[in-house]
């Protein structure tokens, strides 16, 4: 582990929890934009401004252990009482991208450990388990696709999907939807074009905008 990963990493969960407030009626818009600040001070721990977000700042913390699975399943977490860690479990069968994005996620359901009845009540529109998901998506967009960097890098030109995907490492799915969380597009398609590499080229139109936290990895 180099000293940029080093750099307080015994403090980051509980600096991260303490972003928590100590009340029980946390609405869902609120959990999410805790959720993007925890993910900004993730970021901010390690000196992470630009570029893809390496997966070390997570994967490399104390007490975190990371599993592969062939299940049938993206990925899980859970805390193993003989070792002592935090494990996350991820599908051998996924892209890396979807690894790295699967990573993330649950890292947001530790950092919940023992404060989702707080912060996820459930309304008619979605459960309490529901929005736990959503926001733990919301929480992998904002640390592999950071709000400023993403809007540095488009500002600066860089407005395709495929390049602004292989820039985060991501998937240009989860490039569509951030685009749309952060406001800079309504919707995105990609649309068939004989002359492009694959027969693809990326176009983004405004469209219908979707729900926030929809899957995206």
């Amino acid at each position: 582990m180099t000293d940029k990963y080093q750099q307080h990493t015994l403090s980051v969960l509980a600096t991260l929890r303490s972003v928590i407030p100590r009340r029980s009626d946390v609405t869902y818009d609120e959990a999410l934009r805790i959720a993007e600040l925890q993910a900004n001070k993730l970021l901010a721990a390690h000196a992470i401004s630009e570029g893809s977000t390496p997966t070390e700042l997570i994967s490399e913390l104390p007490k975190i252990t990371i599993a592969y699975t062939g299940a049938l399943v993206a990925g899980a977490s859970y805390w193993d009482t003989t070792r002592r860690t935090w494990v996350i479990l991820l599908s051998r069968a996924d892209s890396w991208q979807r690894q790295r994005f699967t990573l993330a996620h649950e890292y947001k359901h530790i950092i919940d450990h023992g404060r989702s009845g707080d912060l996820y009540r459930g309304d008619r529109r979605a459960s309490a388990a529901t929005q736990a998901e959503r926001v733990a998506d919301y929480f992998a967009a904002c640390v592999l696709m950071p709000r400023r960097a993403l809007k540095r890098v488009w500002g600066n030109g860089m407005q395709r999907t495929d390049a602004l995907a292989a820039y985060f490492q991501v998937s240009e799915r989860a490039i569509g939807v951030r685009l749309r969380q952060t406001g800079l597009v309504d919707d995105w398609t990609r649309c068939t074009r004989a002359d492009e590499p694959g027969g693809y080229s990326r176009r983004l139109e405004k469209v219908s905008s979707p729900r926030m936290g929809e899957l995206i990895a």
